[in-house]
């Protein structure tokens, strides 16, 4: 086994970090479906970081993989840090550009449980790649200081782009990018399983 690349089930020890954060009190997932990934990233400078995140038991070796060959082709993500971190807010946790999975959340403006909510999503380099829809007519840009990186035809760092490695990876394996999914809303930071383990197609 790779350490640098490792799948482990939630121990005490994990489960302190998160109890009362991204596992809320309410959360319907059994710890038993949860498992927590450490991997290596680089950052844009070429840096090698550790990372952790939390995810569905369902993806947990594939995205290990999708990390391991993410790292092994150079992809820079700048922070993969347990949401945790950031009082399991989501905001706070975007505004970092840190990339996570699981938190138990409902989607944004709804009572619908999140595919985050079930470890079945993941968000990469989100300060780069921000979700972007209309709630009663009004844009809403998330994190709300990516408002510059909106336009897509702008060069910047930690851009995901269709076809660019992060985007192969991923959709290769079955994900779905929210970059391109819905046609009111653009979430490009966004890959999730649709497999019927949730309400399919649904946002977030």
């Amino acid at each position: 086994m790779n350490k640098n690349f490792c799948v482990f089930e939630i121990d005490e020890k994990i489960f302190s970090k998160i109890d009362g954060k991204s596992y809320k009190k309410n959360c319907t997932v059994p710890l038993e479906d949860l498992r927590c990934l450490k991997v290596l990233h680089k950052t844009l400078n070429g840096e090698t970081l550790s990372g952790e995140l939390i995810c569905n038991v369902k993806i947990a070796e594939t995205l290990l993989e999708i990390f391991e060959k993410l790292y092994a082709g150079n992809y820079p993500i700048e922070k993969i840090r347990l949401v945790d971190e950031y009082n399991a807010d989501d905001e706070l946790s975007m505004r970092d550009n840190n990339s996570s999975c699981f938190n138990f959340r409902y989607v944004s403006n709804t009572t619908r449980i999140s595919k985050h909510g079930y470890g079945l999503a993941v968000d990469i380099n989100p300060l780069y790649n921000p979700y972007i829809k209309f709630v009663n007519g009004k844009k809403s840009i998330e994190p709300a200081n990516a408002a510059e990186f909106e336009d897509r035809a702008k060069n910047y760092p930690y851009k995901i782009v269709e076809g660019d490695l992060c985007h192969k990876l991923f959709t290769e394996r079955g994900f779905l990018w929210g970059g391109n999914c819905w046609k009111d809303e653009l979430d490009y930071q966004h890959f999730f399983i649709s497999d019927g383990f949730t309400e399919n197609g649904e946002p977030r």
